[in-house]
């Protein structure tokens, strides 16, 4: 009996040396990502003119405090309400969720490398027949009690690997989650800003309309009053008349815009649309210059390419798992107790019990299960390794196409304010001639018609520019960086601070 209980250990023993020395499967690498020196878009030029005069940071990230980006716009209004997207936002709270369960995962397999210690104190009862003969004669019927404490240990040695596998992946998943966690946050706060400048933008068309819409009472004014002295005609009042009229009909249709970016925002704070109002005020910034830096940068800037990369890592341990089951299990079994029909001897040194061995285990034969498995985790690992990278070509487009945008918008819009400056002075002449009598009001109309498009135009354009340079700020990652991921360490406490709170 000695002999077999210094087997079992010396047995065991073996099994813990080898469960912290065997790891069977591939090892992990970063899939390769050819990335271009630079980006083919160039920056607008005030972004260049702001580097060359040191606004550009050591380090791209650093330009956004924590990577509270909106600060950029030195707008207080929207500052204040970016801030309430990370604590109301409805989806970024599930994302939050999401990331808990992820580190509660965690837990989960981590329990796995431990012996698991369960109890089951019983209490039973048996009744001998009567008319039992012994020595004596016939016995009577006798009832017995027995009492039971036993405690039994079951632990599965990782010899292979796979549970300590699947701790990695579980930590890789866990630091995906939170990576996807950040990209909501990044996602909603450039949306609201996307909907802030929208619902400015309409303030500003507006504004712009409301003043040419009194521009325009003047000069039906003018036009009644040379009417009523038969300089002008009945159409030239009319033509005054349908201006204003059209005008004032398309001041109103901005306001089903201005509402629904209102109603937009509220839902973005996490709050109903009638709890939010935001006071009017026309647009009157331009777009801030913003550090780019290289595209190889873009891959830690990302929150989603570092969620797709850490997704990768985790597929590539599922490959482990299961090259693990082609190789035998262990398992290590003790049970150890009281035992006694006596509740009061219960407690005493003969009532004791106990028994350990250890259980060797091999699949062999299974009609190539193990091998479709292993297949199977390596066509998913392809697959991932597949989305990562298109997950970071999409995020290096998108940086081109927002450069693209903005340098373009930016040519575009001086451009466009020649035009507004032109139309300006060809009304300022049509009127002039038209006071003279020697133009119809139909040139003034016209010259009218061409300065409010222009104008129009120009307010649409720097709305466009504010767009883009959220949807830049977006793609370029907004501040985050790959560097504020949690560690394993990091993951692995805080699920522990969870755990307890919840206790």
């Amino acid at each position: 009996m000695r002999n077999t209980a210094q087997i079992s250990g010396w047995f065991v023993t073996s099994c813990v040396f080898l469960a912290s020395s065997c790891t069977v499967g591939p090892n992990y690498k970063r899939p390769a990502m050819p990335v271009p020196p630079a980006f083919k878009e160039q920056p607008p030029i005030n972004f260049k003119e702001a580097e060359a005069a040191g606004w550009k940071q050591s380090q791209p990230g650093d330009a956004f405090e924590k990577g509270k980006w909106w600060v950029v716009y030195q707008d207080p209004a929207l500052n204040a309400l970016e801030e309430q997207v990370s604590i109301s936002n409805q989806n970024v709270l599930q994302a939050e969720a999401q990331y808990r369960q992820a580190k509660a995962e965690l837990r989960v397999a981590r329990s796995a490398l431990f012996p698991t210690i369960t109890t089951g104190p019983a209490i039973s009862e048996s009744r001998s027949g009567a008319g039992i003969g012994n020595a004596t004669g016939v016995a009577p019927s006798t009832t017995r009690a027995f009492f039971n404490l036993p405690f039994d240990v079951s632990w599965e040695p990782d010899i292979w690997g796979s549970i300590r596998r699947g701790v990695t992946a579980s930590v890789a998943t866990a630091q995906s989650q939170e990576a996807l966690l950040e990209n909501a946050r990044l996602l909603y706060q450039a949306e609201l800003a996307q909907d802030y400048f929208g619902l400015h933008g309409s303030d500003a068309e507006m504004d712009l309309l409301t003043r040419t819409a009194a521009d325009y009472e003047e000069y039906l004014t003018l036009t009644r009053n040379r009417f009523a002295g038969g300089v002008a005609s009945d159409l030239d009042v009319a033509q005054a008349e349908s201006q204003l009229y059209g005008v004032q009909s398309q001041l109103i249709d901005l306001g089903v815009a201005r509402a629904q970016f209102e109603h937009a925002i509220a839902v973005l704070t996490g709050k109903a649309p009638a709890e939010v109002t935001i006071p009017p005020a026309a647009l009157a910034t331009l777009p801030p210059p913003i550090p780019v830096g290289l595209p190889s940068e873009l891959l830690e800037r990302r929150p989603d390419v570092a969620s797709s990369e850490r997704r990768v890592a985790a597929a590539n341990e599922q490959i482990g798992i299961a090259t693990a089951a082609f190789y035998p299990t262990l398992t290590v079994g003790a049970s150890a107790g009281l035992q006694n029909s006596s509740l009061a001897k219960l407690f005493t040194w003969p009532s004791r019990f106990w028994a350990v061995g250890p259980q060797l285990a091999e699949t062999l034969f299974d009609a190539g299960r193990r091998r479709a498995v292993v297949a199977e985790q390596q066509a998913a690992y392809d697959a991932t390794v597949a989305s990562y990278r298109q997950t970071a070509l999409t995020a290096m487009q998108q940086v081109e196409d927002d450069l693209a945008a903005l340098r373009i918008l930016e040519e575009e819009a001086a451009k466009v304010q020649q035009t507004v400056d032109s139309s300006g002075r060809a009304l300022v002449v049509a009127t002039a001639q038209y006071r003279a009598g020697t133009t119809s009001f139909l040139t003034v109309i016209t010259s009218q018609a061409a300065l409010l498009n222009s104008q129009r135009t120009a307010v649409n354009l720097l709305t466009r520019r504010l767009t883009a340079s959220v949807l830049l700020i977006e793609a370029l990652g907004g501040g985050w960086n790959g560097s504020r991921l949690p560690t394993r360490q990091d993951i692995s406490a805080q699920a522990k601070a969870v755990t307890n709170q919840t206790q």
